[in-house]
């Protein structure tokens, strides 16, 4: 395409890094260290707290992401409609971006419980016990949901880099010329084929000539 997208190709890929390598660095370090710690619950209340400090920046990283992912899906609609292979792309892309948020949500909301179980304030405390989710069960999957996020924005980052290449040049002139010519195609092969024409019997030739050294006809009497 003629036009630049620098703006929403910037806020697409920063976004995009910052909810990737945030939860990486989540998952592996500040998880990590948690678990190294020689009090248990003040090794998950301090990663509780660690999350808690990175959820804002991660929701600015996320809202950029998803506004640099619009902007991009608007400007290049055409492509989607009309070069092969743009399509499922983008389909995929949506739906792990919608799992990873999903991934994302249900990890705040239980670190927020256990933000409140390992909280010195009493209230906190007893308003942790009325969560329909164990202590001991948020901790679980919370591990699992916070491992998730990494692996689909990862994926998400492999599905950018696949619509890079399908933007080249090379490949929007054969993505668009495969899908034209698709349906035509089966419609050529799947038609009927003519016979060849046939001259009426007794007629060699046309009709009152004769050839050339051929017997004339006999004169009439």
């Amino acid at each position: 395409m003629s036009e630049r997208n620098t703006l929403a190709r910037s806020l697409h890929d920063l976004g995009m890094g910052a909810w990737f390598g945030g939860s990486l660095m989540g998952a592996v370090g500040l998880n990590g260290v948690a678990r190294e710690w020689e009090d248990a619950k003040a090794g998950d209340r301090i990663a509780s707290i660690g999350w808690a400090k990175w959820t804002p920046v991660n929701g600015v990283a996320i809202a950029a992401h998803l506004a640099g992912a619009v902007s991009l899906l608007a400007s290049n609609f055409y492509r989607v409609e009309h070069q092969r292979g743009v399509g499922a792309s983008s389909a995929i892309k949506t739906i792990l971006t919608g799992a990873a948020l999903a991934a994302t949500a249900y990890s705040r909301v239980l670190g927020k419980k256990l933000e409140m179980a390992t909280s010195s304030d009493p209230g906190k405390s007893a308003a942790a016990q009325d969560h329909p989710v164990s202590v001991e069960d948020a901790e679980r999957q919370l591990r699992w949901a916070q491992w998730s996020i990494p692996v689909l924005t990862g994926a998400l980052t492999v599905v950018s880099a696949l619509q890079g290449e399908q933007q080249k040049p090379v490949e929007q002139k054969m993505g668009m010329l495969r899908k034209a010519a698709a349906p035509g195609t089966l419609t050529r092969a799947a038609g009927p084929r003519s016979a060849p024409r046939r001259r009426p019997a007794g007629r060699p030739g046309r009709p009152g000539r004769t050839r050339r050294g051929s017997p004339s006809a006999p004169a009439s009497a």
